[in-house]
């Protein structure tokens, strides 16, 4: 399994997406989409060039967007903007219908995770973030912040599980950095929408064990006896939320 991209590929994503405009690949530059996930850069301060270099170069942004955009077809566009964000954090802008993905973010998580794993990451917390774009897409009914964050999970675990075996490593690379982020400061911040990451973490393996419990052993528990239900329970709503946008 690799996740590794040659150094051409994102430029030639950008180029069949209509993705890359201002990319600096070298290509023709194209009309961004009226529709649809589309990604931008914005220049990095000093401090963060080697995350935005990161970024660009593995076409993490790019071929997330892609998948989505087979997946769903939005009825505008959503600009995901890779920029500086001095501590702001990565997240979705209802009001703009956009998603900020910060590179300081990525230098945070760098000093404990290999250049994988932070891909890894990137992947789960786009589709995260994209899941809370669709909420807002398709209007679903206002249940409560750490309702819709849990919702957003459940929407990156559809979609990383959508018949690529990658994606249980992807989710299980996630449940490993909730599990530091819980051991770092063990007690949850009451104010904070999210689950603990601690729950965060649960939820991923119960959803990864729950999609493949039948060459998953290693993850079985008797705690997860019924992650089975619970996964089918999440993909079904989300199957059934998205049907006005599926592409099939």
């Amino acid at each position: 399994m690799s996740r590794r991209w040659r150094a051409a590929a994102p430029c030639v994503m950008a180029a069949l997406l209509s993705l890359g405009a201002g990319s600096g690949c070298g290509l023709p530059e194209r009309p961004a989409p009226e529709r649809g996930f589309r990604v931008r850069y914005e220049k990095s301060d000093a401090a963060d060039r080697d995350e935005q270099r990161f970024l660009r170069d593995r076409g993490l942004a790019e071929s997330t967007a892609a998948d989505l955009n087979a997946y769903v077809g939005l009825p505008y566009a959503v600009e995901v903007v890779a920029r500086s964000c001095h501590g702001e954090g990565t997240g979705y802008d209802p009001d703009t219908h956009r998603i900020e993905l910060c590179y300081d973010d990525l230098a945070e998580q760098r000093g404990s995770h290999d250049d994988e794993e932070l891909s890894a990451l990137v992947r789960e917390t786009l589709h995260h973030e994209a899941g809370h774009a669709l909420i807002d897409a398709l209007d679903l009914p206002d249940q409560g912040e750490r309702a819709e964050e849990d919702a957003a999970d459940g929407f990156a675990q559809v979609m990383l599980l959508r018949g690529r075996p990658e994606g249980e490593e992807t989710l299980l690379i996630a449940a490993r950095d909730y599990d530091l982020a819980a051991a770092a400061d063990p007690v949850p911040d009451p104010a904070d929408e999210h689950a603990p990451d601690a729950a965060r973490a649960e939820s991923h393996r119960c959803a990864v064990y729950g999609y493949a419990a039948g060459r998953r052993e290693d993850l079985a528990t008797p705690a997860r006896a019924g992650c089975a239900a619970t996964w089918a329970r999440t993909r079904d709503t989300w199957t059934r939320d998205l049907a006005p946008l599926l592409r099939h």
